[in-house]
């Protein structure tokens, strides 16, 4: 603060006589030489943790990784070392693979004891990710998978990735996703997954989309997946309707029983029946994934604001995974200027179908109305509220746990 304040009162608290470029130029050195001192004092800092039995570990996290003290000193935690030489290999060779000097520290601070590695061991794998287009900042998302052999666990894992997906892009994406390990376990794993996949009649082009996109739910405990598959089926989603039934085990991979059984009385206190419930989840399972932050806002709206029942929303499910500001508040806002107008009648639009409307042919379907309405696609872009033209949206009987 002393040296902002020194920087202020030293460019314009006396020379308010001078022309603006002297006090740029002024401000600029100025700036320089603050600049200067900061980067002295972060080093002089490093220094004396060290001297006062700090490590020099944390000096060269400071220094070589550009990590702040603080990240210094908590990275150091989980990791030591008493030479440079092995981590000085190891950041050359991931900036020779394409990271720069920002993600550098990101990279070690999510797996610091990548530094300890052989560089002569981690090139080849390097080298290999490459070839499959997966570059050294795309393994920021999943570093760890550096730590795995390339032998024994990498390649194994390509070669049934690529007989499962075909291209190496999608085989890349794999390999990307955060949390993916690849380990002995994890493949026994996926060979079962897929297979009960196939047996169950589901396509092999249905499974390669899957496997790319989610990863982590092939490879899971077989057991574990089994329970999921009768979970679904028995909920009257058969696998033969094989993109909602994937879609259903997509959405149940992350849910135990008492997470399940959390989102149901989630739905119930927003007036839900389980029948509803049920009916919503075979109409569109992804639902289910979304966060209660993110869907009590748009049940709000609909139910307080737009006067729908629990039961339409539970009718259309797939109308909480809109953005609420971007696509719902905005159509429903244009739907209610026409209707107050008397330009469109209750009941001749479908609120639902409007709201499933790509962009182009929803702006094509305002297009209609400039004429009668010229603030149509100003209200709907945000632009102008509807209590700027007096036309609010009025407050419904609230749902009791509100």
């Amino acid at each position: 603060m002393a040296l902002i304040l020194h920087f202020l009162s030293s460019c314009f608290g006396k020379g308010r006589s001078q022309n603006p470029k002297s006090q740029i130029d002024k401000a600029s050195k100025q700036f320089i030489k603050i600049q200067g001192w900061l980067i002295e004092a972060e080093h002089r800092y490093a220094w004396y943790l060290e001297d006062k039995g700090g490590s020099f570990t944390v000096s060269y996290l400071i220094n070589s990784c550009g990590m702040s003290p603080e990240i210094a000193l908590n990275v150091s935690e989980r990791v030591h070392f008493e030479t440079r030489e092995r981590p000085d290999s190891v950041i050359k060779l991931l900036k020779d693979h394409g990271l720069n000097d920002a993600q550098i520290p990101l990279l070690v601070k999510k797996l610091p004891r990548l530094l300890l590695y052989n560089a002569e061991t981690l090139l080849p794998k390097l080298e290999f990710f490459g070839s499959i287009g997966l570059s050294g900042t795309c393994l920021l998302c999943n570093p760890i998978i550096l730590t795995r052999s390339l032998e024994k666990c990498i390649l194994p894992c390509y070669d049934l990735i690529k007989s499962i997906v075909v291209e190496d892009k999608r085989v890349a994406k794999f390999f990307r996703t955060p949390k993916c390990t690849v380990s002995a376990d994890s493949l026994r794993y996926l060979v079962s997954i897929v297979a009960i996949l196939r047996g169950l009649q589901v396509p092999g082009s249905t499974i390669s989309i899957y496997v790319t996109w989610y990863p982590l739910m092939f490879v899971q405990k077989t057991e574990c997946f089994k329970e999921d598959v009768n979970k679904v089926m028995s909920m009257g989603i058969p696998p033969s309707s094989y993109s909602t039934f994937m879609q259903a085990l997509v959405a149940t991979f992350p849910l135990d029983a008492s997470k399940w059984e959390q989102k149901m009385q989630f739905y119930k206190g927003w007036g839900w029946t389980e029948d509803d419930i049920i009916s919503a989840f075979r109409q569109n399972p992804m639902f289910m994934k979304l966060s209660e932050k993110i869907v009590s806002p748009k049940m709000y709206f609909l139910v307080n604001k737009m006067g729908w029942q629990p039961t339409d929303v539970a009718r259309n499910s797939y109308v909480l995974g809109y953005s609420l500001e971007k696509r719902i508040i905005p159509t429903c806002s244009v739907i209610r200027v026409l209707l107050l107008k008397g330009l469109i009648k209750k009941g001749e639009c479908s609120l639902v179908n409007i709201l499933k409307m790509s962009e182009k042919y929803l702006n094509k379907f305002l297009l209609k109305y400039q004429q009668q309405v010229p603030e149509i696609l100003s209200i709907y872009q945000g632009k102008t509220s509807l209590a700027e033209l007096g036309l609010g949206f009025e407050e419904t009987a609230r749902v009791d746990h509100l």
